[in-house]
């Protein structure tokens, strides 16, 4: 009897302290959350300089008392600067946008006319304004965007005597048409995104008349017409005001 009374209070004793000696043990620590990566942000108003290279292939015809003269077909070439200026929503990876772009241009080619050897014909563009919307797929930082709208052309036609270098005709005029282009951004900055442009543009027939104009070789000439596309390509830096602004609710 006496040592099962020993027994019991020793086990007594031994269940009082095992709370205590839990209690003097240190917490386990809890693990800090993970943190959450920033998703890009595309939406905002942005402004911007682009500068590249266009071709123009445009086809001539001159009209007389006797009829139509097909004064030939011939590319032209040259550099293009300018800026643009837009805004864009985001919406989970869907990035629409609208965008105004201005452009100098250099685009010009002189050549014989076949109808009259002593005869040349000079066209120039000098002038491309854009005026598109924009469908974009974003991923992250980077940004691959269609786009489509007006275009408008600043254009210039001479007509010369190649013999004496004397101008027989001009005819200055602004042509809108058609523009269909893509194009790939990419965020390197929360402000700043670089990027790289291919754009077409359709800017159909353009008629013009002259007055008592008659070449060397005794054509008299009345009118004419020029057909006209246009192929850019523009590489782009922009600049968005704002920084990443709220969250995205997207998975990339």
């Amino acid at each position: 009897m006496r040592k099962l009374s020993i027994a019991a209070i020793g086990f007594a004793t031994l269940s009082m302290m095992a709370p205590a000696s839990a209690a003097d043990m240190p917490a386990k620590a809890v693990p800090p959350p993970m943190p959450v990566a920033t998703v890009y942000n595309w939406t905002g108003f942005y402004i911007g300089a682009n500068g590249g290279w266009g071709q123009s292939h445009g086809c001539v015809d001159f009209v007389t008392p006797a009829g139509a003269l097909a004064a030939g077909c011939a590319d032209r070439s040259g550099g293009l600067v300018g800026g643009q200026i837009g805004y864009r929503w985001q919406m989970n990876q869907f990035v629409l946008g609208l965008e105004a772009q201005g452009d100098w241009a250099d685009i010009k080619n002189t050549r014989v006319s076949l109808f009259d050897p002593f005869v040349s014909t000079t066209g120039k563009i000098d002038g491309i304004g854009l005026f598109t919307a924009q469908l974009g797929w974003a991923w992250n930082a980077s940004l691959f965007y269609v786009k489509g709208g007006a275009a408008v052309t600043r254009n210039r036609f001479d007509v010369f005597d190649n013999l004496t270098g004397v101008g027989l005709a001009s005819a200055g005029h602004t042509r809108w048409g058609g523009a269909l282009g893509v194009g790939w951004e990419y965020g390197f900055t929360p402000n700043w995104s670089f990027g790289i442009e291919y754009d077409h543009l359709w800017m159909g027939r353009d008629n013009f008349g002259f007055a008592g104009v008659v070449t060397p070789g005794g054509f008299a000439l009345t009118g004419g017409g020029v057909s006209q596309d246009v192929d850019m390509i523009t590489l782009r830096l922009n600049y968005r005001f704002g920084g990443y602004g709220a969250p995205v609710a997207a998975r990339y």
